[in-house]
């Protein structure tokens, strides 16, 4: 099949409005585009896996100019998250690469993973603030917490998130940033969603590399994909200061709830 047959535009289609829900929200794309390729165009999780960790890889990285251009990233943190990350995306791999992907066993997993990760980020983008205030309190009714204890945690964090994108490509975003902002409230969150960006560019780069090697990429649907999204993505960030974003939070967090229930059902 030549590249011309193979290309289908209704991938950048999808893609244009998966990136301008990113810029628009700033969720991660994995919990938008991935579910949409297996529920929508039937794509096989594995596979779509792979080429959105492959996807986010490329649209993370002007992220990540940007927000090291300007200064907003804590290095310190974001080597720490990789200390768990890394290993841990590299024994997820390591145990795809010795099963059977396309046993249903395997499927189910991903698919009910992919699906309670929705879960979790709807919560996320609903109660993130509640949540934030009570792991304040929290803190502050404790004696403070040593430095070790919090890189500790950190690289707990890290190790959660290795296994979580690259299983799913899902988690780095929402469950991430939530999580960082509870063990550093003292930071900018700017300086917080930054380091997140930064970290996960490394991620799902060695993940989707990862998927490569295994045989679950499909390059001209990524190639479709990054076509809509990096314009998409422009747009969204360009007309968010024109739109209530928390009206576009819940809406978003509904249809995740309703995508999870299809993928867990």
């Amino acid at each position: 099949m030549s590249f011309a047959e193979a290309f289908n535009p209704l991938y950048s289609l999808s893609g244009l409005v998966v990136g301008m829900l990113v810029g628009l929200t700033g969720v991660g794309g994995g919990s938008l585009m991935t579910p949409l390729l297996v529920l929508l165009f039937g794509v096989h999780p594995a596979t779509a896996v792979g080429t959105d960790l492959l996807y986010a890889a490329v649209t993370k990285s002007a992220g990540t100019a940007v927000h090291g251009f300007h200064g907003r990233v804590n290095w310190k943190i974001t080597g720490t998250l990789a200390a768990g990350s890394v290993p841990a995306a590299l024994l997820m791999l390591w145990a795809l690469a010795g099963v059977d992907r396309r046993s249903l066993s395997v499927t189910n997993a991903i698919t009910f993973s992919l699906g309670c990760l929705l879960f979790i980020t709807a919560l996320m983008l609903v109660f993130r603030n509640p949540l934030l205030k009570a792991a304040r309190r929290w803190r502050g009714e404790r004696e403070a917490v040593s430095a070790r204890t919090i890189a500790l945690m950190t690289v707990i964090l890290g190790l959660v998130l290795g296994v979580l994108v690259t299983l799913t490509s899902v988690g780095a975003g929402a469950l991430g940033v939530t999580v960082l902002l509870a063990l550093y409230p003292h930071l900018d969150v700017r300086e917080i969603v930054g380091s997140d960006i930064v970290h996960a560019v490394p991620l799902t780069l060695i993940g989707g590399l990862g998927y490569w090697m295994i045989g679950e990429i499909d390059w001209v649907m990524l190639l479709a994909l990054l076509i809509g999204s990096i314009p998409g993505i422009v747009v969204g960030s360009l007309i968010s200061p024109r739109v209530h974003e928390r009206v576009i939070r819940m809406v978003l967090a509904a249809t995740l709830v309703i995508v999870g229930c299809k993928l867990v059902a």
